[in-house]
C-alpha cells in the first residue's frame, strides 16, 4: 500500500463575519480578502512539506481549484512542475487539471509531457470532471460536461502516445488539424491515468479503460459500490480482474503522538466541511444541466435559499463514516486496514492533512509519524476476504480484546 499527501492550500484567514454574510466562499468572494503576502508564506510552507515527503517516502498529490478560499493552487501544471523540480524520489499525481474547463486538451498534454520529462518519469496524470463553481470561474459550458471530459481525455492520450505525428483530430467538442507535441513523455507510452469520481457509470467506464479510480471522502458504502462497479464492468467486458493498484481513496487524516492529539488536531481539519464548501445555488442546482430534467421542477421550486453551514461535524463522526483517519499511528494504521477490507481492496491512500486550521508544524509532525510508523504496518497485507459477515466477526473479536 502507498501513502500520498494532498494539500489543497486553503486560505482560512478571511474574517468570520465576511464568511457568514457571503452567499458563497467560492467563485464570488472578492479577492481583496486574500493577502498575497500570506499566500506566499503558505506556498513556502507547503513546498517545504513536499520536500519532507520526498525525504521520508510519502508521494505527493497536487490539484487545482479556482476563485475560492478552499484552494490557492489555481494551475495544477504550474504547481506540479515546481514539485517535480523540488523533489527527486516520490511519485507526483496531478489530480488534476480541470479538462472540462480548459479549452485546449493538446496544451494540457504538452504541459504534462514536459512535467514527466522534468521529473524523469515520476508523474501520474489525474482527471476530474469539475465542480459547478469551476464552470463559472472558467466561463465554461456546463452542458454535456461528461461527454466533453471523455473526448478531452481521449485527445490527451493520443497526443501523449503518438510518436509518428502530426495527426489531426476532428471531434464533437475539439478540432485540431495539427497535433505534434514536444517533448514526448519520459514514461512510455505515457504516465498512468487516474480519475476522481463516485458516479457509478463513470466508475464502470474507468474499469473498461483501466484508469485508476479515486474516491474522495466517499465513506465505506459509496466507495465499495464504486469499486464494485469498476470490477463488474471489467468482468462483463471479459477483462482481467483489477488489482488493488487500480483503486485509491482520499480522506482527511492526522497521525498524532497519541489518540487524543490525533482527534484534537483532526477536528481542526473539519473546517473544510464547515466553511470552505459554502456555495450559492446559482453555482450549483440553477446551472443548466446540473439537475436531471425530472428533478428540475422541484429544485426550482425550492428557491435560492442558502444551504446552512454544517456545525455538527466532528472528527469522531467523520472517522465512523470512513471519511477521516485520526489517532495515534497504530490507530490510524488499523483504521486504514479496516477500510481496505470493507471496500474490497485498495492500494493508494491519499491523506488530506494540511487542511482547515492545521499548522505547518502539525502537518510535518503527522507526515513524519505516518512514514515511520503507519506505512510499515500497511505493507505485505494478506488478500482481502470480501465476505462482510467474516469482516464483522473479526471486528467484534478485535473489540472484545
Amino acid at each position: 500500500m502507498e501513502l500520498w499527501n494532498h494539500c489543497e492550500n486553503p486560505y482560512p484567514f478571511v474574517p468570520n463575519e465576511v464568511l457568514d454574510q457571503a452567499e458563497s466562499v467560492r467563485a464570488s468572494l472578492p479577492n481583496k480578502y486574500c493577502d498575497p503576502k500570506i499566500a506566499a508564506q503558505l506556498y513556502d510552507e507547503i513546498f517545504d512539506e513536499y520536500r519532507l515527503c520526498d525525504d521520508i517516502g510519502i508521494n505527493i498529490v497536487t490539484n487545482e481549484h479556482h476563485s475560492g478560499i478552499n484552494n490557492l493552487w489555481a494551475a495544477s501544471p504550474v504547481i506540479t512542475g515546481v514539485v517535480a523540480r523540488l523533489t527527486r524520489k516520490v511519485r507526483i499525481l496531478s489530480l488534476g487539471t480541470l479538462v472540462t474547463v480548459r479549452p485546449d486538451p493538446v496544451r494540457v498534454a504538452e504541459e504534462y509531457a514536459t512535467i514527466d520529462v522534468l521529473s524523469k518519469g515520476r508523474l501520474e496524470i489525474g482527471f476530474v470532471k469539475s465542480g459547478a463553481t469551476e464552470m463559472v470561474s472558467g466561463d465554461a459550458n456546463p452542458m454535456r460536461i461528461r461527454e466533453r471530459e471523455w473526448e478531452a481525455i481521449d485527445l490527451i492520450e493520443k497526443s501523449l502516445v503518438t510518436q509518428d505525428g502530426p495527426f489531426s483530430w476532428e471531434g464533437k467538442f475539439f478540432i485540431h488539424p495539427h497535433v505534434n507535441i514536444w517533448p514526448r513523455p519520459y514514461q512510455q507510452p505515457r504516465p498512468e491515468f487516474w480519475a476522481a469520481t463516485s458516479d457509478l457509470p463513470t466508475c464502470a467506464e474507468l474499469g473498461r479503460r483501466n484508469i485508476v479510480n479515486t474516491l474522495l471522502f466517499g465513506g465505506y458504502d459509496r466507495t465499495r459500490q464504486a469499486f464494485d462497479a469498476y470490477k463488474q464492468a471489467r468482468t462483463e467486458a471479459k477483462m482481467p480482474a483489477p488489482g488493488e493498484d487500480r483503486f485509491s481513496y482520499m480522506a482527511f487524516a492526522y497521525v498524532g503522538d497519541t489518540d487524543e492529539e490525533g482527534m484534537r488536531i483532526g477536528q481542526k481539519i473539519a473546517w473544510f466541511l464547515t466553511v470552505s464548501i459554502k456555495s450559492s445555488p446559482q453555482f450549483s442546482k440553477f446551472q443548466p444541466g446540473a439537475v436531471a430534467p425530472e428533478m428540475a421542477p422541484a429544485a426550482w421550486r425550492s428557491g435560492a435559499s442558502r444551504r446552512p453551514r454544517p456545525t455538527n461535524l466532528d472528527a469522531e463522526v467523520l472517522i465512523g463514516q470512513g471519511q477521516m483517519f485520526a489517532g495515534n499511528a497504530d490507530t490510524v494504521a488499523r483504521q486504514i486496514r479496516e477500510f481496505r477490507t470493507r471496500v474490497g481492496g485498495i492500494c493508494h491512500i491519499i491523506m488530506m492533512t494540511r487542511q482547515g486550521l492545521v499548522t505547518h508544524a502539525e502537518a510535518e509532525a503527522s507526515f513524519t509519524r505516518a512514514a515511520k510508523y503507519v506505512l510499515p504496518q500497511l505493507q505485505d497485507l494478506p488478500p482481502i476476504d470480501t465476505d462482510e459477515t467474516a469482516w464483522h466477526a473479526r471486528r467484534a473479536a478485535d473489540a472484545a480484546q
